[in-house]
C-alpha cells in the first residue's frame, strides 16, 4: 500500500464509486459479502487498493494547502516539479487559530509586525507522497485563495 487505507467515513462517503470499483473487478454485493466474511484478507487487499486509488487521485489534484498554527501560517503552491512556500509569523499576542487572529491578520497584512517569507524547493520523493505526508502532518488541502493574497502582497513590497 503506497498511502494510506481510508476511513470508514471516508469509505461511506465513497460509497458509490466503492461499488463501481468492484463492479469493475466483477464483485458485486452478495461476493464482496462473502469476500469480507471468508476472505477477510483478500477484502482487505480490495479496500487498500481502492483507498492507493482515491489518494492518487486526490493529490494528483491538489494545487495548494495550508497549515495554520497559534502564531504562523504556512501557505503552500504545489506544481508539478516544485513547490512554493509563504510563511506568515505574527507576534505571540495573535491567535492565528482564532477568528478573531485571523481575521486580523487579513485586515493588518500590512502591518511591521508580520513577518513574511517565501521559499521555492524541489520535491525530494515524488510530489504525491510529499504532499501525502503534509496532509498527514495536519496540512489541508485548500483552493489557494490565501496563497494568491499573500503572495501578490509579498511581490508588491
Amino acid at each position: 500500500m503506497k498511502y494510506r487505507q481510508l476511513t470508514k467515513e471516508q469509505f461511506e462517503s465513497l460509497h458509490e464509486e466503492f461499488s463501481r470499483f468492484l463492479a469493475a473487478q466483477q464483485i458485486d454485493v452478495n461476493e464482496w459479502n462473502k469476500i469480507k466474511e471468508e476472505k477477510p484478507e483478500v477484502a482487505e487487499d480490495e479496500m487498500n487498493i481502492f483507498s492507493d486509488l482515491v489518494w492518487e487521485k486526490v493529490l494528483k489534484e491538489t494545487k495548494y494547502l495550508e497549515h495554520h498554527s497559534k502564531h504562523s501560517i504556512n501557505l503552500f503552491k504545489c506544481e508539478e516539479l516544485q513547490m512554493h512556500r509563504i510563511l506568515i509569523k505574527v507576534s505571540d499576542t495573535i491567535d492565528l487559530t482564532s477568528k478573531e487572529g485571523f481575521n486580523w491578520l487579513l485586515e493588518n497584512s500590512n502591518d511591521a509586525s508580520i513577518e513574511y517569507f517565501k521559499a521555492t524547493k524541489k520535491y525530494h520523493k515524488e510530489r504525491n507522497e510529499e504532499i501525502f505526508f503534509m496532509v498527514e502532518q495536519g496540512c489541508t488541502i485548500t483552493k489557494g485563495t490565501y496563497f494568491d493574497k499573500f503572495s501578490s502582497l509579498i511581490s508588491d513590497k
